[in-house]
């Protein structure tokens, strides 16, 4: 797992939807349709079609609360990281 979490960083956000999905067979259903555009996302500040990538983050994070477990904490606190550090980068400019 320690390896896992070093890896995430680095990881594109497709990659780590993957992982997502390997994790959480059953994904609850509203979390879906989010856990599916960013399987086509490299980085957060892409977009899917007209929304914006860190809309789309946000929203699966907003869904995924019953995905519970070590990789899912994981997984969370990189997606938050990323948005937060998303966040900041807009505020400078």
């Amino acid at each position: 797992m320690e390896q896992f979490k070093a890896l995430l960083p680095g990881a594109p956000i497709y990659q780590i939807a993957v992982t997502i999905e390997d994790a959480w067979p059953h994904p609850y259903f509203g979390a879906k349709p989010y856990l599916n555009a960013m399987r086509s996302m490299a980085k957060i500040t892409n977009p899917y079609f007209q929304d914006p990538g860190p809309e789309i983050v946000a929203k699966f994070l907003a869904n995924a609360s019953t995905w519970r477990g070590e990789t899912a904490r994981a997984v969370k606190k990189e997606l938050n990281r990323r948005l937060k550090e998303n966040e900041m980068e807009g505020k400078e400019t």
